[in-house]
Protein backbone atom coordinates (compact mmCIF):
# COMPACT_ATOMS: atom_id res chain seq x y z
CA UNK A 1 0.00 0.00 0.00
CA UNK A 2 1.36 2.97 -1.36
CA UNK A 3 1.68 5.70 2.01
CA UNK A 4 3.23 9.71 1.75
CA UNK A 5 2.83 11.62 5.21
CA UNK A 6 3.46 15.29 5.62
CA UNK A 7 2.61 18.26 8.08
CA UNK A 8 0.52 21.41 7.96
CA UNK A 9 -0.62 24.45 10.29
CA UNK A 10 -4.09 24.78 10.59
CA UNK A 11 -5.25 27.54 13.21
CA UNK A 12 -2.12 27.01 14.90
CA UNK A 13 -2.34 23.50 15.71
CA UNK A 14 0.46 21.03 13.85
CA UNK A 15 -2.00 18.24 11.72
CA UNK A 16 0.23 15.21 9.71
CA UNK A 17 -1.61 13.99 6.66
CA UNK A 18 -1.41 10.39 5.82
CA UNK A 19 -2.32 9.68 2.31
CA UNK A 20 -2.63 6.43 1.31
CA UNK A 21 -4.98 3.93 -0.81
CA UNK A 22 -8.29 4.84 0.74
CA UNK A 23 -11.87 5.92 0.12
CA UNK A 24 -12.79 8.23 2.75
CA UNK A 25 -11.30 10.89 5.08
CA UNK A 26 -10.48 10.08 8.88
CA UNK A 27 -9.22 12.41 11.38
CA UNK A 28 -8.27 11.62 14.84
CA UNK A 29 -6.99 13.09 18.17
CA UNK A 30 -4.82 11.28 20.06
CA UNK A 31 -3.18 11.20 23.85
CA UNK A 32 -0.82 12.50 25.39
CA UNK A 33 -0.98 15.60 23.75
CA UNK A 34 -3.83 15.47 21.64
CA UNK A 35 -1.87 15.13 18.53
CA UNK A 36 -4.00 15.70 15.72
CA UNK A 37 -3.90 12.81 12.52
CA UNK A 38 -6.08 12.94 9.20
CA UNK A 39 -5.84 9.75 6.92
CA UNK A 40 -7.09 10.52 3.53
CA UNK A 41 -7.33 8.59 0.05
CA UNK A 42 -4.43 9.74 -2.28
CA UNK A 43 -6.58 12.41 -4.75
CA UNK A 44 -7.69 14.33 -1.76
CA UNK A 45 -5.15 17.73 -1.77
CA UNK A 46 -4.30 19.86 1.30
CA UNK A 47 -6.75 22.35 0.72
CA UNK A 48 -9.70 20.11 1.25
CA UNK A 49 -8.13 18.28 4.57
CA UNK A 50 -7.42 21.84 5.65
CA UNK A 51 -11.14 22.78 5.29
CA UNK A 52 -12.22 19.28 7.66
CA UNK A 53 -9.87 20.24 10.03
CA UNK A 54 -11.50 23.70 10.14
CA UNK A 55 -14.93 21.97 10.68
CA UNK A 56 -13.73 19.97 13.29
CA UNK A 57 -11.73 22.56 15.62
CA UNK A 58 -13.94 22.87 18.07
CA UNK A 59 -14.22 19.44 19.00
CA UNK A 60 -10.48 18.76 17.95
CA UNK A 61 -9.76 21.44 21.13
CA UNK A 62 -12.54 20.32 23.20
CA UNK A 63 -10.19 16.41 22.84
CA UNK A 64 -7.13 18.37 23.45
CA UNK A 65 -8.02 19.78 26.32
CA UNK A 66 -9.62 16.31 27.87
CA UNK A 67 -5.95 14.84 26.89
CA UNK A 68 -4.24 17.40 29.23
CA UNK A 69 -6.36 17.01 32.37
CA UNK A 70 -5.94 13.22 32.06
CA UNK A 71 -3.69 12.42 34.77
CA UNK A 72 -0.66 10.39 34.25
CA UNK A 73 2.84 8.88 35.65
CA UNK A 74 5.60 10.43 36.25
CA UNK A 75 8.57 8.63 34.92
CA UNK A 76 9.33 5.12 36.72
CA UNK A 77 12.57 4.94 38.92
CA UNK A 78 11.38 1.27 40.40
CA UNK A 79 11.87 1.93 43.65
CA UNK A 80 10.33 0.95 46.81
CA UNK A 81 6.72 3.10 47.51
CA UNK A 82 6.15 4.02 43.90
CA UNK A 83 2.36 3.52 42.59
CA UNK A 84 2.12 0.65 40.08
CA UNK A 85 -1.22 -0.15 37.92
CA UNK A 86 -2.60 -3.76 38.07
CA UNK A 87 -5.88 -4.34 35.92
CA UNK A 88 -6.85 -0.67 37.06
CA UNK A 89 -5.80 -1.15 40.80
CA UNK A 90 -3.22 1.04 42.26
CA UNK A 91 -0.58 -0.97 44.47
CA UNK A 92 2.53 0.40 45.90
CA UNK A 93 6.12 -1.14 44.60
CA UNK A 94 8.31 -2.68 47.12
CA UNK A 95 11.35 -3.94 45.88
CA UNK A 96 13.13 -6.63 47.94
CA UNK A 97 17.07 -7.60 47.14
CA UNK A 98 17.43 -11.55 47.55
CA UNK A 99 20.02 -14.09 46.31
CA UNK A 100 17.22 -16.22 44.52
CA UNK A 101 15.64 -15.93 40.94
CA UNK A 102 13.74 -12.64 40.05
CA UNK A 103 9.92 -13.25 40.99
CA UNK A 104 6.81 -10.80 41.40
CA UNK A 105 4.14 -11.53 43.84
CA UNK A 106 1.03 -9.07 43.83
CA UNK A 107 -0.45 -9.01 47.15
CA UNK A 108 -3.55 -7.22 48.38
CA UNK A 109 -1.79 -3.27 48.23
CA UNK A 110 1.70 -3.97 47.11
CA UNK A 111 3.55 -5.58 44.30
CA UNK A 112 6.93 -7.56 45.64
CA UNK A 113 9.26 -7.19 43.21
CA UNK A 114 11.89 -9.93 44.12
CA UNK A 115 15.39 -8.91 42.17
CA UNK A 116 18.93 -10.24 42.52
CA UNK A 117 21.43 -7.44 44.59
CA UNK A 118 22.38 -4.59 42.23
CA UNK A 119 19.93 -5.19 40.19
CA UNK A 120 19.33 -1.41 38.18
CA UNK A 121 16.79 0.18 37.07
CA UNK A 122 16.17 -1.61 33.60
CA UNK A 123 16.59 -4.89 35.00
CA UNK A 124 14.14 -4.56 37.62
CA UNK A 125 11.71 -2.71 34.46
CA UNK A 126 12.22 -5.94 33.03
CA UNK A 127 11.97 -8.25 35.69
CA UNK A 128 7.98 -6.61 36.53
CA UNK A 129 7.43 -6.01 32.51
CA UNK A 130 7.70 -10.12 31.73
CA UNK A 131 5.28 -10.54 35.04
CA UNK A 132 2.49 -7.97 33.18
CA UNK A 133 3.43 -9.68 30.08
CA UNK A 134 2.69 -13.46 31.82
CA UNK A 135 -0.50 -12.28 33.67
CA UNK A 136 -2.22 -10.91 30.43
CA UNK A 137 -1.65 -13.92 28.25
CA UNK A 138 -3.10 -15.49 31.03
CA UNK A 139 -6.42 -13.76 31.12
CA UNK A 140 -6.39 -13.81 27.15
CA UNK A 141 -7.39 -16.88 26.12
CA UNK A 142 -10.55 -17.40 28.56
CA UNK A 143 -11.75 -14.07 26.67
CA UNK A 144 -10.97 -15.41 23.61
CA UNK A 145 -13.11 -18.62 24.20
CA UNK A 146 -15.77 -15.68 25.11
CA UNK A 147 -16.28 -13.59 22.74
CA UNK A 148 -14.84 -15.89 19.28
CA UNK A 149 -18.58 -17.22 19.28
CA UNK A 150 -20.20 -14.06 19.69
CA UNK A 151 -18.15 -11.98 16.72
CA UNK A 152 -18.15 -15.63 14.90
CA UNK A 153 -14.52 -15.14 13.96
CA UNK A 154 -11.26 -17.26 15.20
CA UNK A 155 -8.02 -15.68 15.73
CA UNK A 156 -5.25 -18.19 14.43
CA UNK A 157 -2.79 -16.44 16.46
CA UNK A 158 -2.24 -13.83 18.77
CA UNK A 159 0.24 -12.05 21.38
CA UNK A 160 1.07 -9.24 23.34
CA UNK A 161 3.86 -6.46 22.79
CA UNK A 162 4.86 -3.46 23.80
CA UNK A 163 3.41 -0.31 21.42
CA UNK A 164 3.59 3.41 21.76
CA UNK A 165 1.02 3.76 18.74
CA UNK A 166 -1.86 1.15 19.36
CA UNK A 167 -3.79 -0.45 21.87
CA UNK A 168 -4.14 -3.44 19.29
CA UNK A 169 -3.25 -3.85 16.06
CA UNK A 170 -5.07 -6.74 13.57
CA UNK A 171 -3.57 -8.47 10.48
CA UNK A 172 -6.17 -9.84 8.78
CA UNK A 173 -4.88 -12.00 6.36
CA UNK A 174 -3.20 -13.83 8.99
CA UNK A 175 -6.08 -13.65 11.38
CA UNK A 176 -3.40 -12.97 14.07
CA UNK A 177 -3.70 -10.56 16.76
CA UNK A 178 -1.52 -8.10 19.01
CA UNK A 179 -2.40 -6.75 22.22
CA UNK A 180 -0.75 -3.97 23.82
CA UNK A 181 1.42 -5.00 27.45
CA UNK A 182 0.23 -2.14 28.77
CA UNK A 183 -3.44 -3.49 28.95
CA UNK A 184 -2.32 -5.21 31.57
CA UNK A 185 -2.26 -1.83 34.20
CA UNK A 186 -6.09 -1.17 32.64
CA UNK A 187 -9.35 -2.12 34.26
CA UNK A 188 -10.05 -5.66 32.96
CA UNK A 189 -12.98 -4.31 30.51
CA UNK A 190 -10.02 -2.52 28.55
CA UNK A 191 -8.40 -5.41 27.71
CA UNK A 192 -12.34 -7.14 26.97
CA UNK A 193 -13.11 -3.93 24.42
CA UNK A 194 -9.60 -4.01 22.89
CA UNK A 195 -9.79 -7.60 22.04
CA UNK A 196 -13.44 -7.45 20.65
CA UNK A 197 -12.47 -4.53 18.29
CA UNK A 198 -9.29 -6.14 16.47
CA UNK A 199 -12.23 -9.26 16.49
CA UNK A 200 -14.01 -7.31 14.85
CA UNK A 201 -11.69 -5.86 12.55
CA UNK A 202 -11.24 -9.67 11.19
CA UNK A 203 -14.85 -8.96 9.59
CA UNK A 204 -14.23 -5.38 8.41
CA UNK A 205 -11.31 -3.98 8.17
CA UNK A 206 -11.43 -0.12 8.62
CA UNK A 207 -13.47 2.08 11.27
CA UNK A 208 -16.32 3.06 9.10
CA UNK A 209 -20.41 2.60 10.19
CA UNK A 210 -20.16 -1.42 9.00
CA UNK A 211 -17.74 -1.41 11.98
CA UNK A 212 -19.50 0.45 14.33
CA UNK A 213 -21.80 -1.09 13.69
CA UNK A 214 -20.49 -4.66 14.22
CA UNK A 215 -19.67 -3.18 17.37
CA UNK A 216 -22.53 -2.43 18.41
CA UNK A 217 -24.46 -5.60 18.11
CA UNK A 218 -21.45 -7.50 19.60
CA UNK A 219 -20.51 -4.97 22.33
CA UNK A 220 -23.21 -2.44 22.80
CA UNK A 221 -21.63 -0.94 25.92
CA UNK A 222 -18.48 -0.85 24.38
CA UNK A 223 -18.22 3.20 23.71
CA UNK A 224 -18.01 3.62 27.84
CA UNK A 225 -15.37 0.96 27.71
CA UNK A 226 -13.17 2.67 25.31
CA UNK A 227 -14.11 6.02 27.40
CA UNK A 228 -12.78 4.18 31.00
CA UNK A 229 -9.40 3.11 28.40
CA UNK A 230 -8.80 6.82 27.66
CA UNK A 231 -9.32 7.84 30.67
CA UNK A 232 -7.54 6.14 32.75
CA UNK A 233 -3.92 7.59 33.71
CA UNK A 234 -1.13 7.35 31.07
CA UNK A 235 2.10 5.94 31.52
CA UNK A 236 4.83 8.40 31.16
CA UNK A 237 5.53 7.41 27.45
CA UNK A 238 1.91 6.05 26.57
CA UNK A 239 -0.51 7.44 23.21
CA UNK A 240 -3.71 6.53 23.00
CA UNK A 241 -5.68 4.06 20.59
Amino acid sequence: MTIKRHYIEVSGISVEIVRKEIKNLHLGVYPPEGRVRVAVPLKIDDEAVRLAVISKLGWIKRKQKEFAEQPRQSQREMVSGESHYYLGQRYRLNVIEHSGANLVRLNRKTIDLYVRHGADQKRREAVLGQWYRQQIKNLIPELLTKWEPVVGVHADEWGVKKMKTRWGTCNIGAKRIWLNLELAKKPIQCLEYILVHELVHLLERRHNDRFRDLMDKFMPQWRLQRDVLNKAPLGHEEWGY
